[in-house]
């Protein structure tokens, strides 16, 4: 009896087969969150979508030794990397990625402060790298002068694509990553909006360089961006039309690009009260059934004087087959979006005298060391998407300064008196997040042989 009953306690091998599972499931499932940001190597929803130095993102910029440095930094081998990268850019030093994971690279061996930037790699890799080239000339720059009281700083890239669905998923990734303490980003401004509210729920700071719709101003407490309010940026230029008598204005905007509904719904206002007129016509770069040829007779069919255009940021070719059509007939205006490499080489003579604001150029800042600067990091003139990433990036940096908790640099960023060096002039911030400034003028003229540049307007 007693045998019967010492058998019967006794648990069969399937308990405890099912208990080593449980336990082991119990650790994959719950110990990871322990550790959390202390991997190099992101997970979830930015596996394929995000690297500190241990994947290639920019596929266009890859070299040999590049590779090999994604590789060794993989490994842990950071000193490897190190070598690797530095030999990848003296074959390609217009490269930010690799700037970036360069510093990381060197980061890994000691203390250091950790933020994230997300740009369109896959839909726009060119804007997105000149975002990049921003963010990766100050955190160069800081690194190499002794870091953040000593701390050096680590970016993790991210690719977002511009797509709303993906946005949401990264600024979740993001805020969840303890380590991370501000964001750079995003680029277009469906993509902020989306992306804003995940970010001031979880309080996790976005400095967007390039957002400019209505709707980011005074979004939240965590949110701000260093481009000025977009009504000074259409009211700029619409002063500008009306004095060179153009009074007849058609524009041309995207329905599902937020800045540029922002920019239209300001500029009109500002063209009225300027004494202009707002030209309506049928041109909505966004629908499928959208014919240039016809939004181009309508316009002139009513009279119009100038046609402003007004594409999402990935959207520019349609912006182009008008210039195309028009070919100088009307005077062309447009938004910060149109300064593009594209924009120039796709239009050539068609976008001559093109005027757009930015909130920077570099001739328009002879005293700033930035452009020179840029130009031997680059080699070449960057664009006002770099100088405000750049100006993006000084911000977080001089917010850390004061605090590197999440709450300690928005509190630093929100105080009235913060200020620190920018591309040109000091950065800034009102109450709304928006950035203090002004807007310049630019048109496209012909470089002599070398084809078309943007030239800042008297």
């Amino acid at each position: 009896m007693s045998q019967n009953t010492h058998k019967r306690t006794s648990p069969p091998p399937i308990f405890f087969i099912v208990l080593f599972i449980l336990i082991a499931f119990g650790a994959y499932k719950f110990l990871p969150s322990l550790f959390k940001g202390k991997s190099s190597q992101p997970s979830g929803a930015l596996a394929n979508r995000a690297s500190l130095g241990n994947q290639i993102l920019l596929t266009s910029q890859t070299t040999a030794e590049k590779q090999a440095g994604i590789t060794a930094f993989a490994k842990g081998d950071y000193q490897e990397a190190v070598q690797k990268f530095q030999a990848s850019l003296q074959q390609n030093r217009n490269d930010p990625e690799t700037v970036i994971y360069l510093n990381n690279a060197r980061a890994r061996n000691g203390s250091s402060l950790k933020i994230a930037v997300s740009v369109p790699i896959g839909t726009n890799p060119n804007v997105a790298q000149e975002i990049l080239r921003g963010v990766a000339q100050a955190q160069d720059q800081i690194n190499t002068s002794g870091g953040i009281n000593g701390a050096q700083l680590q970016v993790e890239i991210v690719n977002d694509d511009n797509n709303s669905e993906v946005v949401k998923e990264v600024a979740k990734s993001l805020t969840q990553d303890a380590n991370i303490l501000a964001v750079i980003g995003h680029n277009a401004s469906n993509a902020s909006l989306e992306a804003a509210p995940i970010y001031q729920q979880e309080q996790l700071v976005m400095v967007t360089p390039t957002s400019q719709a209505n709707n980011l101003s005074g979004f939240g407490s965590y949110i701000f961006r260093t481009v000025p309010n977009i009504s000074l940026m259409a009211t700029r230029l619409a002063t500008y039309v009306v004095k060179t008598g153009k009074i007849n204005i058609a524009i041309c905007s995207d329905s599902q690009a937020p800045d540029s509904i922002s920019f239209k719904d300001e500029f009109v206002a500002a063209l009225s009260a300027a004494g202009g007129r707002f030209v309506p016509t049928v041109c909505d770069f966004s629908t499928p059934s959208f014919n240039p040829n016809n939004a181009f007779a309508d316009a002139v069919s009513k009279g119009a004087q100038g046609l402003m255009v007004l594409p999402h940021v990935d959207r520019i070719d349609r912006a182009m087959s008008v210039a195309q059509i028009n070919r100088g007939k009307l005077s062309l205006y447009a938004n910060t979006t149109l300064y593009t490499n594209q924009t120039l080489k796709e239009g050539q003579k068609d976008v001559e005298g093109l005027v757009l604001p930015v909130p920077w150029h570099p001739e328009t800042n002879p005293g700033s060391p930035f452009p020179d600067n840029a130009r031997q990091r680059w080699g070449g003139i960057v664009n006002w998407r770099t100088a405000t990433s750049f100006d993006a990036t000084q911000a977080v940096i001089a917010g850390l300064r004061q605090s590197n908790t999440r709450q300690g640099l928005q509190q630093a960023l929100r105080n009235p008196s913060f200020s620190t060096a920018g591309a040109s002039e000091e950065v800034k911030f009102l109450p709304t997040g928006d950035r203090v400034g002004k807007p310049i003028l630019v048109q496209v003229k012909r470089a002599g042989n070398t084809g078309y540049k943007f030239v800042p307007l008297p």
